[in-house]
């Protein structure tokens, strides 16, 4: 199953987690990063690197 953003992804400024994805997985939403889950291969690269804790 591919990650998804959460609550504190919301009005988040960090793009961390967007540096590291292998894949460009992420795609910038209104209000926040939305990660497409057909590109994301679950490689959990992107969850350390949140600030967020998202």
């Amino acid at each position: 199953m591919a990650f998804v953003v959460l609550d504190n992804c919301i009005l988040c400024k960090y793009t961390d987690c967007v540096e590291v994805c292998p894949v460009d997985c992420f795609h910038e939403g209104p209000n926040f990063l939305v990660i497409d889950p057909d590109e994301c291969i679950d490689c959990a690269l992107c969850e350390p690197e949140c600030p967020a804790e998202a």
